[in-house]
């Protein structure tokens, strides 16, 4: 709704607003901020000569000063004129005070603008006069439309480009409402202003009589977006376990929602058990009550287990706890996203191997439609599927936002991969137990009389490793050891016959070769795996399936070329032609182990030579005799 009506707000009542700017390169966000922060008399004067002489230095207004330099500190975003990280800045008016981030317009800064928006109530959304809506303003709106933000500003700026333009000024907010009416705002509020000059932003402009709406800092001041944290449902992540001598045990963290007091009837969320508040313990002293955004430590009075990563909740309004639910993902790596790929997903502040296991859809930024896919790009969003390896506690995204955002992050860079926001659970972890068997892993090692393993050889096409796997498994059942060989090639005639070759199904393909293979060892065989296996995330989420000792990874390093002159099957020769896309090696890469447990160079001995090397690792290893 364009120039929703606003609850009035008084100096002593208006809560500090944090709010955003974001839209398109170049759409003047710094130069706002800059405008805002100098008209609010809130520059030093040692600032406004180093403003003046920065101007004369690095900016792009001629003999004016450039006010975005007072936001874009960055030599890089001086340099080029763009906004590059996230930046903040507190300024107050007699009625209110603020919290603003500046953030990129750039799209492969999308990540940045994220997460000024996760901290964000409102966002300023600015649009240049002259170009109207682009799709980076479309991808920004609804990112802060996904994170929680349900009140935004249009604000139109450089109007004064377009002398002023009534009409023009209206087109685009035209264009704007019928892109923004399916992203769910509680109020959109449209300001033409001039950033450079000042128009609207804290002085009404004489420059356009045919707007009578308020400036924007009017609207800013006045703009109710109280959340009622305390209102919500209490939770509280327990960051860590306080255990300063045998006498004191407390947890550790801060509220994000809610209010709990001694002798609230609390549960820890995953585990279900429950227990009393006894104290509320802080570094001045107990209190009677905590609100949200309190750190606190709670005592119990009972012992129960808490961990840190936990979910303290009131017994009778707990969050849901799951092992899969659905969600809206912002990729932000520059690999794209790979269903089935083991990634470290932290939501609150507990860590979790978890794993998109499907793409439902991703999201057309233009038009919002939902378009069928397998993948997801950088800054692309869709609804995904996840599986965590263990329970989770969360309440949906739209619900509360602390508890229902996660990231996830690649397991071996630590970058961030993605951002998530649960819509809801797909399997609630308590409906699902592990059967109890009769006959287990330890009864069937003492009736074979050796270890269980999984042998995981991995190399290029070939290099030689399906060959000497066969050599190592016929030695091994010499020596009466019970065996099973999974070979890449027998595998996709039936289990993995569905999959092709692209990154996405390679992935499948070694996560269902991995549950297979840990069945192997649950039942007490040395199994043999032959597999390219190119990628190392796929090979580690198969070695953490088992124990430690039960994995050995294999390298059958033979050099590319040498692989290329062999080309027992051709495949080479089709590769170089273009006949056989994403072969590794040649348009796939491989991705050498980097802590094999053994290594074969087959350019020191035949295929039985190597074979004889394994045999003997396995048995310093005590895997055979």
């Amino acid at each position: 709704m364009a120039n929703a009506p606003l609850t009035a707000t008084s100096a002593s009542d208006a809560s500090p607003l944090r709010f955003l700017t974001c839209g398109s390169v170049d759409d003047g966000k710094s130069t706002l901020i800059g405008r805002l922060l100098y008209d609010s008399k809130l520059i030093m004067e040692d600032q406004l000569v180093a403003l003046q002489r920065d101007s004369r230095k690095h900016g792009t207004t001629g003999d004016d000063m450039d006010l975005a330099l007072l936001v874009d500190g960055l030599e890089a975003e001086r340099e080029q004129g763009i906004t590059i990280d996230v930046a903040y800045r507190f300024f107050a008016t007699p009625r209110r005070s603020f919290i603003v981030a500046d953030t990129p317009g750039h799209e492969q800064y999308t990540r940045n603008m994220a997460t000024g928006a996760s901290n964000s109530d409102a966002a300023v959304i600015l649009i240049d006069a002259r170009k109207g809506v682009l799709t980076q303003t479309r991808r920004h709106s609804y990112i802060c439309s996904l994170l929680g933000i349900r009140h935004v500003i249009v604000a139109v700026n450089k109007i004064d480009l377009v002398d002023f333009s009534g009409e023009r000024f209206h087109h685009i907010v035209g264009d704007y409402l019928g892109f923004a009416q399916a992203l769910g705002f509680t109020s959109i509020a449209t300001i033409p202003v001039s950033a450079r000059f000042g128009d609207n932003v804290t002085q009404k402009s004489g420059h356009m009589c045919w707007y009578d709406g308020p400036t924007l800092l009017e609207h800013l001041e006045s703009l109710d977006v109280e959340q009622g944290l305390d209102d919500k449902a209490f939770r509280f992540p327990v960051q860590w376990v306080n255990r300063p001598n045998l006498d004191f045990r407390g947890f550790s963290g801060t509220l994000v929602s809610g209010t709990v007091k001694p002798g609230d009837r609390v549960v820890v969320a995953a585990s279900g058990k429950e227990s009393t508040i006894a104290r509320i313990v802080t570094a001045d002293g107990d209190l009677p009550e905590a609100r949200a955004g309190d750190a606190v430590t709670l005592t119990f009075a009972d012992e129960i287990d808490v961990a840190r990563g936990d979910v303290i909740a009131h017994a009778d309004s707990r969050p849901d706890v799951v092992d899969q639910f659905a969600a809206h993902v912002l990729w932000m790596a520059e690999d794209e996203m790979l269903p089935g790929r083991s990634y470290l997903m932290r939501i609150g502040t507990k860590y979790v191997p978890a794993r998109i296991t499907s793409l439902k859809h991703k999201v057309d930024i233009n038009s919002l439609d939902h378009i069928a896919a397998k993948t997801l790009g950088l800054n692309e969003i869709g609804l995904c599927n996840l599986s965590a390896s263990a329970p989770v506690a969360f309440d949906p995204y739209s619900d509360n936002r602390a508890t229902g955002a996660f990231i996830l992050v690649d397991r071996f860079t630590n970058a961030t991969a993605g951002a998530g926001m649960i819509t809801f659970g797909l399997r609630r972890a308590t409906n699902i137990h592990r059967q109890s068997v009769l006959v287990d892993k330890a009864s069937r090692l003492r009736m074979h009389g050796h270890r269980p393993a999984i042998l995981w050889f991995t190399g290029l096409s070939g290099s030689g490793k399906s060959t000497i796997a066969s050599i190592v498994e016929r030695e091994l059942h010499a020596r009466g050891a019970h065996t099973y060989m999974l070979d890449g090639d027998n595998v996709r005639h039936g289990l993995n016959r569905d999959l092709g070759f692209t990154d996405a199904d390679r992935v499948e393909n070694i996560r269902r070769v991995g549950e297979v293979a840990k069945l192997f060892v649950d039942a007490g065989l040395v199994v043999l795996c032959s597999f390219i296996s190119p990628f190392r995330a796929e090979r580690q989420m198969v070695r953490e399936l088992v124990d430690a000792e039960e994995f050995v990874e294999i390298f059958v390093d033979t050099p590319l070329q040498e692989c290329m002159r062999r080309d027992p099957k051709g495949l080479y020769a089709r590769a170089k032609e273009g006949k056989i896309k994403n072969f590794t090696g040649i348009d796939s890469p491989y991705e050498v182990p980097e802590n094999a447990e053994i290594i074969v160079d087959t350019g020191q001995g035949n295929a039985e030579t190597a074979a004889q090397r394994i045999i003997e690792a396995l048995a310093e290893r005590h895997i055979v005799a």
